[in-house]
């Protein structure tokens, strides 16, 4: 079935460049700024995270995002708010990044029906195991969203074939172990990683843990469909929270980071 990140990732050329924020972070308003900023950079699909008290994955740069988010006063309805109020700036894909905790708090039916009336385009749980997630997972599809699965190099073969049957608009690789941050190289068994998906599965995967150069993005751009910048990125939030030079500095960070595409001759459909 055809979908906004399927069409996304459709037609030559490769890594699309996937942006992880925390919904919230510095605020409210800062953050809608920094989704419009992300867009007009060229990111292809924007992660927005669901700050949470209780991470299992995350290390501390996006605990310190979601420290603020929250002392903000941020929550899963207010990031769904957010996105709402940006959808019809952007052109890129919208997917949300939570732990399971704050959707169940919300009600998982009520959680579907609001993000697919607000345009958004995917679901990522972090911590829902894919052999528990065929409930929730119906009620997502039956929304009108994408389910996206995390793999790792540790997932078994069997667990693969499983998030690639249950998935929809792409997979996400983790290429290292331990949790979220900027590395100064990309993740050894990453390559390995994407090369067990191909043989399961004809989604396209993006890989992300510890992209911060563009040489991370040239590299990976040579073996998987997407990249995913995340803590670096936050980190960026985290330096200019206080500076009106906010957004520009986001923009101006991602459009470096995209000169890694250029590398591999990836021209992006949504360049501005």
């Amino acid at each position: 079935m055809s979908s906004r990140l399927a069409d996304i990732f459709s037609g030559p050329g490769a890594p699309r460049l996937i942006t992880y924020v925390t919904g919230g972070d510095p605020d409210a308003t800062r953050s809608a700024d920094i989704l419009r900023a992300l867009d007009r950079a060229g990111a292809n699909i924007l992660e927005v995270g669901v700050p949470f008290s209780d991470p299992l994955a995350d290390g501390p740069v996006i605990q310190r995002a979601s420290e603020r988010a929250l002392r903000a006063g941020a929550s899963l309805g207010s990031v769904l708010d957010l996105i709402e109020q940006v959808r019809s700036d952007v052109d890129a894909g919208i997917v949300v990044f939570t732990y399971a905790n704050p959707i169940l708090r919300f009600g998982v039916e009520a959680f579907t029906d609001r993000a697919a009336a607000i345009g958004v385009d995917g679901v990522l749980v972090l911590d829902l195991p894919i052999e528990e997630a065929g409930p929730f997972r119906e009620q997502v599809v039956s929304a009108g969203l994408d389910q996206i699965f995390l793999v790792s190099p540790t997932t078994t073969d069997e667990r693969l074939a499983a998030a690639a049957a249950l998935g929809r608009g792409f997979l996400y690789g983790i290429s290292r172990l331990g949790v979220t941050g900027a590395r100064s190289e990309v993740g050894g068994g990453a390559p390995q990683l994407v090369s067990r998906v191909r043989k399961v599965s004809s989604l396209p995967i993006a890989v992300g843990f510890g992209v911060s150069h563009p040489d991370h993005v040239r590299q990976i751009g040579q073996w998987a469909d997407g990249v995913v910048v995340g803590s670096a990125l936050v980190d960026v939030v985290a330096r200019q929270s206080e500076s009106d030079q906010l957004a520009p500095a986001v923009e101006e960070y991602i459009r470096w980071l995209r000169s890694g595409t250029d590398a591999v001759g990836v021209s992006s459909d949504h360049e501005k």
